[in-house]
């Protein structure tokens, strides 16, 4: 359960938060009292959700919860968004990163058109929302973002030819943000997460050990978002492995990584 006592106030700006661990993370940070600006491209599963947290609120006050569309692929979609945003609020608190695309693939089904589009959404989508709230964090000195990577990016894997290159480049990405801001006042941390139930993970044909549900994944996320660490992994029986087979030396790697996935 989150803490109602860090995020009541909050002013949270939740990007690709329609479905899965977004919509998940949208209604867990409604309970404990945020303000929240969710983003996506479907205007109608937006508004479906703003519904729920006005129905689960005694008194809503005006403008608590925003659902505003937008495609993270397009500059001009993020900049109205972001003055929407600011025009209701004035600004946010936290910006929570969680679009994402993936299609499984093997080296030989290699198509320009398709990793870009997936680059386009996982990696460039959070470059072009940082870069809109960026300015006013600067200047408050304070401000909070956080990027919603994967174990997948950490290592190169068996059927993840578009999806890990992408997060690998959100990973360094958000490094290197923690590395000029956090000087600066502001807070920045990656997420790394493994296996979670949504319709993305439903087109493996392989096992996912420690497979979360949404809900579960969204619990650990926020717990992370409340604590001080840069990264934020979970299930940790599951991405402890990650940070172990990090550290192996190709030589080792390779073999093991054939053996384990039998690819």
């Amino acid at each position: 359960m989150s803490s109602p006592s860090f995020w009541r106030g909050k002013r949270c700006w939740l990007v690709g938060a329609s479905s899965g661990i977004g919509a998940a993370c949208a209604r867990e940070l409604a309970r404990a009292g945020a303000q929240l600006a969710i983003s996506a491209r479907s205007q109608d599963s937006l508004d479906a959700l703003r519904t729920e947290f006005s129905q689960g609120a005694q008194d809503p006050a005006p403008n608590a919860h925003l659902a505003v569309a937008m495609d993270v692929r397009s500059d001009e979609s993020v900049a109205v968004a972001w003055e929407r945003i600011r025009e209701a609020w004035g600004g946010i608190d936290l910006l929570l990163y969680l679009a994402g695309n993936y299609v499984p693939a093997r080296s030989w089904e290699l198509d320009v058109g398709r990793a870009r589009d997936i680059l386009d959404i996982n990696y460039l989508g959070a470059l072009r929302t940082v870069s809109c709230v960026l300015p006013s964090f600067l200047e408050a000195g304070a401000g909070h973002i956080a990027l919603t990577s994967s174990v997948a990016g950490l290592r190169g894997l068996p059927k993840s030819l578009y999806y890990g290159p992408s997060k690998a480049a959100l990973t360094h990405f958000a490094e290197i943000l923690r590395l000029d801001l956090e000087p600066r006042g502001l807070r920045v941390q990656v997420i790394h997460p493994g296996f979670v139930a949504t319709p993305l993970t439903a087109q493996n044909d392989f096992a996912m050990p420690h497979l979360l549900q949404p809900e579960a994944a969204a619990q650990l996320l926020l717990r992370g978002l409340e604590g001080r660490s840069f990264e934020i992994h979970f299930p940790k029986a599951f991405t402890r492995r990650f940070h172990w087979l990090r550290c192996l030396p190709y030589s080792w790697y390779f073999p093991l990584i054939r053996r384990a996935t039998g690819l």
